[in-house]
This record gives C-alpha cells, sequence and structure tokens, in this order.
C-alpha cells in the first residue's frame, strides 16, 4: 500500500497523521505527568513524570507551530468540513484546541524567562539566567497556565467523544481520514 505526504479531501497524509498522533501522545504523558502529581503528591513516579514537563512542553510548543505551518501549506487539499452548523462548530472546535495548544506553552515559557533561571529543554540553551525576576511576564502562566491546560483536556476529551460517535454511530468515514481504515 502506498502512502502520500500531503493531505487530500479524501485523507490527511502521512505528515499530518504524524504530527497528529505523536503531538496526541505528548499531550497523554504531560496529563498523565500531572494526573500523577495531584494524585501521589512527592513521589520518585512523579518526580520522574514531572521533570519531563517542561521539555515536553517546549516540544509541543515547536511541533504545534510546525503543524500550524504545514496544515496552512495544506488548507486547500484537507478533507473538509461540512457546510453545516456541526461542521461549522467542529471548525471552532478545532481551532480552539490550536489556539490552547499554542497558548499553554507560551504562558510557561514566558513564566520560565520572567523567573531569571535561565532555560534549556533536552540541554539547548533557550535563554540563560539572569538572576532578575519579572512578575509580570510570570504573571499570565501563575494565573492561567493550569486551568487553561485542564480546559485543554476538557477539549481533547470531547474532541475524542466526537471521533467516537462518529465512528461508532454515524459510521462514517471522520477516524479513517487521520487514523487509516478499520
Amino acid at each position: 500500500m502506498s502512502f502520500h505526504w500531503s493531505d487530500s479531501p479524501l485523507r490527511y497524509g502521512l505528515v499530518t497523521r504524524v504530527l497528529h498522533w505523536g503531538m496526541a501522545a505528548l499531550l497523554a504523558w504531560q496529563f498523565l505527568g500531572m494526573g500523577v502529581k495531584l494524585t501521589l503528591g512527592r513521589h520518585p513516579l512523579t518526580a520522574f513524570l514531572v521533570g519531563t514537563h517542561k521539555p515536553i512542553g517546549t516540544t509541543l510548543m515547536l511541533l504545534i507551530l510546525l503543524r500550524g505551518a504545514w496544515g496552512l501549506s495544506q488548507w486547500r487539499r484537507r478533507p473538509p468540513h461540512p457546510a453545516t452548523r456541526a461542521g461549522r462548530l467542529a471548525a471552532l472546535g478545532h481551532a480552539l484546541l490550536y489556539a490552547l495548544m499554542l497558548y499553554v506553552p507560551i504562558v510557561a515559557l514566558l513564566r520560565e524567562f520572567g523567573s531569571g533561571r535561565g532555560f534549556a529543554p533536552w540541554g539547548i540553551p533557550l535563554f540563560p539566567a539572569t538572576g532578575e525576576r519579572i512578575d509580570q511576564l510570570m504573571a499570565p502562566a501563575n494565573l492561567s497556565h493550569g486551568l487553561v491546560a485542564w480546559t485543554l483536556l476538557a477539549l481533547i476529551t470531547g474532541h475524542v467523544a466526537m471521533v467516537a460517535l462518529h465512528h461508532f454511530v454515524w459510521r462514517d468515514t471522520t477516524l479513517s481520514r487521520m487514523a487509516g481504515k478499520f
């Protein structure tokens, strides 16, 4: 069976699929880590999972930027949303998912920069330690990073529920366009 790099009106291509499912796995890791932290508190498993949170979050930010650029390059090729109220709601839901996936790591990076501690995810320095706290840069993340992230999880849960509805109740091709044939 051949594969296609680019999207088409009938299905998403390999690049879109790899970005989608790779990000889904990394987001699941992030939420698992925070869920374990909330459940177990201080624990060796928590330390390991939370220790990966910032580098994985940075990777997710890079992937969402790459996914957005790729999505724009594929805009006219992609499977369209139906020109119905449900299709417009699906498009709005996807736009909100993208916005929150971008917002959460942006405010986290602002907080890291504002902390003055420097930041080097995966050992790659993004900005040096200055020792100077900038509370105005830290405030947006302190106020909203966690809340918006959990809101993102609620939206992701709704997204998965709608895919299940399409697949098991309406029996259409929505899932197969992103996951392949079943």
